[in-house]
């Protein structure tokens, strides 16, 4: 366990592991992480630390049969005594049932389980198992993480790595370890019989270079989350770096377009207009053009809705307003405000009343209700100051206060008719 590298929250004083492993009483625990990271070493290490027999399993090669031929053989082991360490590699590979098959045993002690997993286990774990282990955090290998395992693998294979071969090995590791060693060992079959490995055998070895991206996964909506907060928080810079980091990693460019649309809308609003105009237009340039002529495009609405003034009372807005819909009964529609195109509707009242606004001063009839009577008064809408809805925002007082004129001569003229 000493020469475990990497995960000092879990491992270091004070850390997750630190009572376990002064007292080697293991408990169930998914280890959640990215690839290369030490799950299944740590598994290994925590069995041998605890005394315990370990069971290693494949949610991609496994299924219930495996499960039950370990549980089986874990109740043996229990009836002499030793306890059992049941590890299942990529546990979110499992379906519902096949992880409802541990439960019981996890309950009685027959086993003690340790899952790992690439995967958000509050997404991909069933929530019964996850309420009977605890949840471990593994974090990309650091830099220095990534030297310490790269001096041991370069001294197994009797290598001595240059500075800049060195960097370039722990660049195109991304923090995974596995990916290190395995970049480390190619690259030695292209040394020209000495013992020295430099930067031209690295890339060599390396082929075109791969960011870790998983296309549907936590990463991948951590990048688009992140990209989405540097356009809602003016950096067009930040916003820059998380698209090219995306398209990078292999994401569809048309998905990004989507997203920038949803950014134009939510986050841009009314403050500029021409914002979700420059975002469907992105989207429609990239359909036409494809890679990477159309990249340029998504880009280029990306800075611009990054750049330009911001608004959410649209997305506020709708979302107060389908919040009441959907809380509120289905109230008819008010009688002024109904379609009459035909007589017999007309002598019903449809329509009687209305106000038509263009026939009013400033098109607009002051004091005129177009709620149901229930919700009069109801207000969603609330233009920041900014951009084009500071002026949005300005109409609307304005507006607002010929209604707040127009219902007060209403009530006076009412409180008169009413003292006569």
């Amino acid at each position: 366990m000493d020469e475990f590298v990497g995960q000092p929250q879990l491992l270091g004083p004070g850390g997750a592991l630190a009572g376990t492993l002064r007292s080697g009483n293991l408990t169930s625990m998914i280890l959640w992480g990215p690839p290369g990271t030490g799950k299944t070493t740590l598994a290994r290490l925590l069995a041998e630390h605890c005394g315990l027999h370990l069971i290693t399993l494949s949610a991609v090669l496994s299924g219930v049969k495996e499960v039950r031929a370990a549980v089986e053989e874990a109740r043996q082991r229990l009836v002499t005594g030793e306890r059992t360490l049941l590890f299942v590699d990529e546990v979110h590979r499992f379906n519902k049932s096949q992880q409802d098959a541990f439960l019981p045993h996890v309950e009685s002690g027959t086993v003690t389980f340790i899952g790992a997993t690439t995967e958000n286990p509050s997404f991909e774990v069933n929530s019964a198992l996850l309420s009977r282990a605890r949840v471990l955090v593994l974090k990309s290998l650091t830099r220095a993480d990534l030297d310490a395992i790269l001096d041991r693998g370069a001294a197994t294979l009797g290598l001595d790595v240059t500075s800049e071969a060195r960097a370039l090995l722990c660049e195109l590791a991304d923090g995974d370890a596995r990916r290190l060693l395995n970049l480390l060992e190619i690259a030695a079959q292209f040394r020209e019989g000495d013992t020295l490995l430099d930067e031209a055998e690295v890339l060599a070895a390396s082929g075109e270079r791969l960011r870790r991206f998983d296309k549907g996964g936590d990463i991948f909506y951590e990048q688009i989350s992140a990209l989405h907060k540097s356009v809602r928080g003016s950096d067009p810079d930040g916003a820059l770096y998380w698209l090219c980091r995306m398209l990078d990693g292999g994401c569809d460019p048309l998905y990004i377009a989507r997203r920038v649309v949803r950014m134009a809308s939510e986050d841009i609003g009314n403050a500029d207009p021409r914002g979700l105009q420059i975002a469907i237009a992105a989207w429609d340039t990239y359909s036409r053009l494809g890679s990477p002529e159309g990249e340029l495009a998504i880009a280029q609405a990306v800075i611009y809705l990054a750049a330009v003034p911001k608004s959410n009372a649209t997305y506020m807005a709708f979302n107060k307003a389908m919040e009441q819909v959907r809380s509120t009964p289905a109230y008819e529609v008010t009688m002024h405000l109904r379609n009459a195109p035909t007589r017999l509707m007309k002598g019903l009242g449809f329509g009687k009343d209305y106000r038509y606004a263009h026939d009013e001063a400033e098109q607009y009839a002051a004091g005129e209700n177009y709620f149901p009577d229930a919700l009069k008064g109801t207000r969603y809408y609330e233009p920041v100051d900014a951009g084009l809805e500071a002026k949005i925002r300005a109409r609307l007082e304005r507006l607002r206060r010929l209604d707040a004129v127009e219902r007060g001569a209403a009530n006076h003229s009412g409180e008169g008719g009413e003292s006569e």
